[in-house]
Parts: C-alpha cells; sequence; structure tokens
C-alpha cells in the first residue's frame, strides 16, 4: 500500500466515513498516478477503485497500479453497485468539486438501483488538498524541473523585448521557449503588462504595443509531468528611471525580507506581514492589495494560503510556496517580483533561479 493510500485512509477514520469518491483531477492524479480526464477514485479502509470509461482503462492500468480498475459503461450505475459490494453506507464526496447537478445524479443513481445499500453522501472538503500540502522528494524533483523551464525562458526572452513588439507576442515567445525546454503545456495563461497594464495584477496579454521605457510585468509558468511553476519577474524596456528604481527596491526588499525570515511554525500571515510592512513602511500598503504567497504542485495554487487571512495555515518543512509582494500604481504601472520556495530545516530554500535587476 502505498504512502499516500495509508495516510488518506487514516483521514477517512478520523472523518468518521467508510469510504472517500475523489473527482477532482488532480487529487485523482496524486493519489493513483492515472492522468486520464475522465474517472473517479473509490477508496475505502480496504479497497482502491479507478472507474473510468473505456478510452482510459488501459491507461488507468498502466498508471495506477495500486487500484483495481473498474470500466465504466454507462450512467452513474456502478456506483450503488460498488457501495453494495463493498459494504459501505458514509462516502465522503469533493464538495469543492462536485457540481449541484451530479450530486443529484449519484442520488438518483443510488434510489434506482435495484441492489443499493442505500449510502449516504457527505459532502467533505480540502482532505486530498492538505494531504498535497508536503511535497515528497519525486514531487520535488518535478516542481524544480517545471521550475528550470521558466526561469531558463524568460532569462532568454526578456533580453529580446524591444519596443514595438505586442504583450501578445511576448507572451507567445515565452511559451515557445517553454515547450522548447520541455514543458507539456503553460501553467495558466502568461501575463504580460506593459506600462499601465501592470497595475492589473492579472492584465491579460492582449495586443498592447510595449514602448521605450515601459515597465513590463511577466508572470508566466510550465506545467512539467503535471506539476506546475509560477514565476513574476518586472523587467524595463530601456534605462530604469527613478520612479521605477524606488518602487523595484521596496518591492525586492519586501520579498528578500520574507524568504530569509519565513521559518517553520510561522502562519501564513505571519510570513504576509513580513512583506507587508516593508511595503506599508514604504507608504505603499494599500497598493498590495493581494496575498503574498500560495502553495504550488499539481495546481498552480493551491495549500497552504500565505497571505493577511491565513493565521491558521501553520507552515512546515516540505511546504513549497511562493513569495510575491508587489505594489500596483493605477495609471503608472506595478512590480511584482514572485519565487518559488521549499522549507527544508525550517528555513526557506529558493528554487527560481531567473535574474532579477
Amino acid at each position: 500500500m502505498s504512502l499516500k493510500l495509508q495516510k488518506l485512509r487514516q483521514q477517512i477514520e478520523g472523518e468518521e466515513l467508510d469510504a472517500i469518491l475523489i473527482s477532482a483531477p488532480e487529487n485523482r492524479r496524486y493519489m493513483s498516478g492515472f492522468a486520464g480526464s475522465a474517472g473517479w477514485l473509490l477508496i475505502s479502509p480496504d479497497d482502491a477503485t479507478l472507474a473510468t470509461d473505456f478510452r482510459y482503462v488501459e491507461q488507468a492500468g498502466n498508471q495506477a497500479p495500486d487500484f483495481s480498475i473498474y470500466r465504466i459503461q454507462r450512467g452513474l450505475g456502478w456506483f450503488p453497485e460498488w457501495t453494495a459490494e463493498h459494504g459501505v453506507k458514509r462516502i465522503g464526496f469533493e464538495s469543492q468539486d462536485v457540481t449541484v447537478s451530479v450530486h443529484n445524479a449519484f442520488l438518483k443513481a443510488i434510489e434506482e438501483a435495484e441492489d443499493s445499500n442505500n449510502p449516504e453522501l457527505v459532502p467533505t472538503s480540502g482532505i486530498v488538498e492538505k494531504l498535497r500540502v508536503f511535497k515528497d522528494a519525486d514531487e520535488l524533483a518535478l516542481l524544480t524541473e517545471a521550475i528550470r523551464i521558466a526561469d531558463e525562458a524568460i532569462d532568454e526572452i526578456a533580453p529580446r523585448i524591444e519596443p514595438g513588439i505586442t504583450e501578445e507576442a511576448v507572451a507567445w515567445e515565452l511559451e515557445k521557449a517553454m515547450r522548447e525546454r520541455g514543458a507539456e503545456m503553460i501553467s495558466f495563461d502568461t501575463i504580460v503588462g506593459a506600462g499601465a497594464n501592470g497595475a492589473l495584477p492579472h492584465h491579460r496579454a492582449d495586443e498592447t504595443v510595449i514602448r521605450q521605457n515601459d515597465a513590463i510585468v511577466i508572470d508566466m509558468g510550465a506545467k512539467y509531468q503535471g506539476y506546475c511553476s509560477d514565476l513574476t519577474r518586472t523587467v524595463f524596456v530601456g534605462e530604469p528611471d527613478d520612479k521605477f528604481r524606488k518602487i523595484y527596491d521596496i518591492v525586492l526588499q519586501a520579498q528578500l525580507a520574507a524568504e530569509e525570515q519565513v521559518t517553520a511554525g510561522m502562519t501564513g500571515k505571519e510570513v504576509d506581514a513580513i512583506a507587508r510592512d516593508i511595503i506599508a513602511d514604504a507608504g505603499h500598503g494599500d497598493e498590495f492589495g493581494h496575498s503574498l504567497g500560495h502553495g504550488v504542485g499539481l495546481a498552480v495554487h493551491e495549500y497552504p494560503h500565505v497571505g493577511p487571512t491565513a493565521e491558521d495555515d501553520v507552515l512546515e518543512d516540505g511546504m513549497v510556496f511562493t513569495i510575491e509582494p508587489g505594489i500596483y500604481l493605477p495609471g503608472w504601472g506595478g512590480v511584482r517580483i514572485e519565487d518559488i520556495v521549499v522549507l527544508e530545516n525550517g528555513k526557506a530554500r529558493v528554487i527560481s533561479k531567473a535574474k532579477k535587476l
């Protein structure tokens, strides 16, 4: 039995469940290794089943050796059959992933089944996600490769950005550079915010033409064997002026302080405050409106939370998360700098290696 299954079964017992139904794609892949786009995991104390349709049966058998493979014919009739066969009554489902219509379909399948044991569907939230927060050596190796890909891509493309090119063109060049280095896809739509667009933290790259003396916020990431990277750098076309240097230095100071001072046992709120206080003391507290960071793994945003409301997120060794302070000035632009770190031996080790100004 894998360590992941062992830990999940302990969680199931703690929740007083007989089994759990896993539907979220990242959780399904984490627990089983199955990377297909359709399927359900059913895990009880003495069984682990992956139910999927004919398109993925062979793939599931290859990727999920710890699971029995159940071929779904049609509908959800397989679910009450499985619960009756394994004698389980209280079954947790991932309430953050299962829609109301799908939940109703499960209830209907239970009601219509001839030999149903009338199981109870119990909403749960965050059970597998909180297991995913700790990265083992294999996961860390995949994350490190995804981070390397993005680091090298921006270090190649950023120096080539010249006036006259569009944000969309820069985003495309970055994506090509990541794919050429082994990325299976991008982690999310690449953000390229030039000039005043940099004041929009999640600006979508568009046809805006980059001009001389523009600051450009670039937020990008590569996906490698399912694992995501997330990187932000702010670059400047031309010679940075005094205002840009001032804002950039504040953000960089805040980021480096958080990276150097974070220790295992601190909460996400406490780490956020390290950077936020520096930015606030410099007079820009109102211009830093998002959290300092977030976990990264199979999803680009996952546990732990690192922000002003993360008083319950205690950071521990083995956790991987971003540190990304920013300042955004409407009509002028913005500066954000983002690294991914892993807590090891109580301190943060910075994995991101892309150049900073």
